[in-house]
């Protein structure tokens, strides 16, 4: 089962992901929650639209704006909306 850690925490795991330019999103429902905090950083792709993103918060330490979203998607990202993918040293095997 895919499965995204960082700091030794299970951030999320599932076997219904998407993967998109080799970056696997997992959909929201099997975050961990408790360890993601909003965050103000966004960024736009010009055929997803605008990304927003989560700082990663595990045992007192933070990586900022770990992971990202797309809340609303263009028609043609339709398949990552209510899904979560993550960079900056979280480990998705």
């Amino acid at each position: 089962m895919p499965t995204a850690k960082w700091n030794g925490a299970v951030l999320a795991d599932s076997n219904d992901t998407v993967e998109v330019e080799t970056n696997k999103y997992f959909p929201n429902s099997s975050l961990k929650m408790e360890y993601f905090k909003e965050c103000d950083k966004t960024t736009v792709c010009p055929w997803k639209g605008t990304a927003k993103y989560y700082d990663i918060v595990v045992n007192g330490k933070t990586n900022q704006a770990a992971a990202w979203y797309y809340p609303d998607p263009k028609p043609e990202a339709a398949q990552i909306k209510g899904r979560v993918a993550f960079w900056k040293g979280v480990e998705v095997r």
